[in-house]
């Protein structure tokens, strides 16, 4: 184990993020976030005007950091580690969040047809007043895409909760070409940069 006897909790929502963590078995226990704006989202996670993805990547992986944290005070929770990240899919400055409806995934998956884009994704842990911070940036290409099979992966479902509308574990496989950098990092949680990080505070 990773962490033992103790365990870490983890901010997301992500079945992939606790796939990954079950791979390197760290022990955890899930912290879900408020997502719906109607009740008060806790991590506003808007784009603001002119800010470049690796300063919106950190800036929103902190924040659920920080909400994770404020969860567990409130709730009267052990004091144990928040592990939270946020993974965002950019061409140059544009970026690319989970899509709104099936004409924005489409949209998504053609501007990314036949180009290398870039893969962010931050991951921090926070106890206490401590924070760490680590970000993994990867290069993917996507080949050539016709448009039925666009379609095809549009209506399988499969693009709504993903950034970039894609996930390089399912059927959107078969649309990389290349990639240089950090396959589990592309999934969206990097786990070289999570064991690290975990390994500083304190794990064995």
């Amino acid at each position: 184990m990773l962490v033992s006897p103790s365990y870490i909790y983890l901010a997301s929502r992500s079945l992939r993020r606790r796939e990954l963590l079950q791979q390197i078995q760290v022990d955890h226990e899930l912290l879900l976030l408020r997502i719906n704006p109607a009740r008060g989202r806790d991590v506003d996670e808007d784009v603001t005007s002119g800010e470049a993805p690796l300063d919106y990547v950190k800036r929103i992986c902190l924040a659920k950091a920080e909400a994770g944290w404020k969860r567990v005070i409130q709730r009267k929770r052990p004091r144990k580690a928040v592990l939270a990240a946020d993974t965002t899919v950019c061409l140059g400055d544009r970026i690319f969040g989970s899509p709104a409806g099936a004409d924005e995934a489409r949209a998504t998956l053609r501007s990314l047809s036949g180009r290398e884009h870039t893969v962010l994704t931050a991951v921090a842990l926070k106890l206490e007043d401590r924070v760490e911070l680590a970000v993994s940036e990867s290069a993917v290409r996507f080949r050539d895409l016709e448009d039925d099979e666009v379609e095809r992966y549009v209506q399988c479902g499969e693009p709504f909760d993903k950034a970039g509308a894609y996930a390089i574990q399912g059927r959107a496989a078969a649309f990389i070409s290349e990639i240089r950098g950090s396959y589990s990092g592309v999934m969206g949680l990097p786990l070289y940069e999570t064991a690290s990080m975990l390994k500083k505070f304190g794990a064995t």
